[in-house]
């Protein structure tokens, strides 16, 4: 056996799926409409077959890994002072522990992705776990600055590889209409993450120094480094490799040369670098894509502002200490929570009417988008004017700043989905692009956010935002009565005819389906697979199954119809 076998023997052990690959009998072969590998129905090695309490436990070890990344970009901002001191640097150089990191983030579309799709999910989650851990090492015990900023730059880079990937896990263990509440606390965590940092580093920056922050990181790391282990490889076309060569191995009579999707195919990791990273570029510049990365980058800015805006209304302004300073943040956490609430009781409503047989467009996304793009500005010039007046009580700016967090979350998720929605097959593209963009905007926020808010004040600069706000708030009702218009004039976003519209439309789906079937489209969807784009044939699936299932289970009461709805008249 090869030493890559022996290795590949070692780590499977401890994973947390439910069979052993040397155990699995494939007396009868499950071949596809083209005569390849596939799942059988009810297949045990399929993820989605998995039981629910082991599916949930992969998706707590990933939501895990996310918290790792998101706890560990802002946990130095509340000790930036302290690290001025050792250094001898001046405060605004001492943010750059939080830009580097945020620029690390940019590798995650463009490197692990493309990496994880052609060797699996999880041994780049392996790989890049156990680098974010070793360089934390250099964090907590460099000498010098530049040592600090290098590692912080490595940490990041490697951390992003939990974030881009662990949607596409999710998707892989949880069918398309039933991983609303594992989405819910995927996005809870990653912006709940970034506000408890601060929240104990500024109590470090009390009581130790600014080297505990990095050691409760080595802490975290370490407990999550043995959970990570365990968490077996999900990626379908990779588990569809593993399953072919086995059978190939064993000889099975009329198998012997079996192949996968994957294999037969003419992929190359080249082909998927070069649409990684080529094409979001292409797309940023489509107009949906460009207005919402607009609009994301803006929020996701103020989402980094807030570790040193919090500072200065709660610290500078009314004498709190660097620990008590930062408990306000826990408000934003109140605010992610609630946002994940109404993100899981939406999605609910969503499978109703796919249960139901309601045809959904990507625009029905948005009144969701566009509560929140009302509620953001309304919550900004709130948290601005009561935090610029000490004499009002602390808990007035702490509550806008719970209802801001919640409208910074449904806009993400909203605008994500409707990303995915609007691009279909390039989705992968428009979404890497988005990420790139908006995680340079965040790393740029703590550079400039002191000084903001030093010359025009909280008042002054938090109305500055809340005029932005305003500004873009107009963007989903736009897109909500032209966005299906728009779409039929992009060359990414193929959709249905409108009335009207027919030549264009013949045209642009035409352009569309020409286009998905060279090279660089299979690598585009094997993209789409790793980030966990949702597939239409996967989804029309999963909905026949679940209206069977409804069926079955609501037979004979006469308030519950064929498709699992409520009757109007309960």
């Amino acid at each position: 056996m090869t030493i890559a076998g022996s290795l590949e023997r070692v780590l499977s052990r401890p994973t947390a799926k439910p069979y052993r690959s040397g155990t699995v009998k494939d007396g009868r072969v499950h071949l596809n409409a083209d005569g390849h590998v596939d799942f059988a129905p009810d297949d045990i090695e399929n993820p989605k077959n998995w039981s629910s309490a082991r599916r949930w436990y992969i998706t707590i070890v990933v939501v895990l890994l996310v918290v790792n990344a998101t706890f560990a970009s802002s946990s130095p901002s509340g000790c930036l002072p302290s690290i001025a001191s050792t250094f001898g640097v001046s405060e605004e150089a001492s943010n750059l522990v939080i830009t580097l990191f945020l620029l690390g983030y940019c590798a995650g579309p463009l490197l692990w992705a493309p990496l994880s799709e052609f060797y699996g999910r999880r041994y780049i989650f392996y790989g890049t776990f156990i680098g974010y851990f070793a360089f934390n090492f250099l964090c907590a015990f460099t000498p010098t600055f530049a040592g600090l900023l290098v590692g912080r730059f490595i940490t990041g880079t490697f951390a992003s590889a939990g974030l881009s990937n662990a949607p596409g896990v999710l998707a892989d263990i949880w069918g398309p209409i039933e991983r609303g509440l594992a989405l819910a606390l995927f996005s809870m965590m990653t912006f709940a993450g970034p506000s408890l940092g601060p929240v104990i580093s500024g109590f470090f920056q009390l009581t130790e120094n600014w080297r505990w922050s990095f050691y409760v990181l080595l802490w975290m790391g370490a407990g999550t480094l043995l959970l990570m282990f365990t968490i077996p490889e999900t990626l379908p076309s990779r588990v569809l490799v593993n399953k072919a060569v086995r059978i190939r191995k064993a000889k099975i009579a009329g198998f012997e040369n079996v192949l996968s999707a994957v294999e037969a195919s003419d992929r190359t990791l080249f082909g998927i670098f070069r649409v990684a990273l080529s094409r979001p570029w292409v797309i940023l510049l489509d107009p949906i894509a460009l207005l919402v990365a607009i609009y994301l980058s803006i929020v996701y800015a103020l989402l980094y502002m807030e570790f040193t805006i919090y500072p200065f209304v709660f610290q500078q302004k009314r004498g709190w200490n660097a620990g008590v300073g930062e408990l306000p943040l826990i408000g934003a956490m109140i605010g992610a929570f609630l946002g994940a609430v109404i993100v899981y009781f939406n999605s609910l409503r969503e499978k109703k009417k796919m249960l139901a047989g309601i045809e959904q467009t990507p625009e029905d996304r948005l009144p969701l988008a566009m509560f929140a793009g009302i509620l953001f500005p309304v919550a900004m010039f709130w948290f601005a004017w009561t935090g610029e007046f000490n004499s009002i009580h602390w808990i007035v700016p702490t509550l806008a700043g719970v209802f801001l967090n919640t409208a910074v979350m449904l806009i993400f998720v909203c605008y994500l989905n409707y990303l995915t929605d609007s691009y279909l097959m390039f989705a992968a593209s428009a979404v890497a692009g988005n990420t790139i963009v908006r995680s340079a905007m965040g790393a740029a926020a703590p550079l400039y956010t002191e000084q903001m808010f030093s010359a025009l004040g909280v008042g002054g600069a938090g109305s500055l935002i809340g005029g932005v706000a305003c500004l873009l708030a107009v963007i989903p009702f736009l897109f909500y009565k032209y966005g299906a218009n728009i779409r039929m004039k992009s060359k990414f976003a193929p959709t249905q005819n409108l009335p009207g519209d027919k030549a264009n439309g013949d045209s642009t789906q035409s352009n569309a389906h020409s286009s998905a079937n060279n090279a660089v489209d299979e690598a585009e969807r094997a993209l789409d697979e790793e980030m966990g784009i949702p597939d239409q044939e996967e989804l029309e699936e999963q909905i026949e199954k679940e209206r069977s299932r409804e069926s079955h289970s609501s037979h004979g009461d006469p308030y519950i119809d064929a498709s699992g709805m409520e009757k109007a008249e309960r």
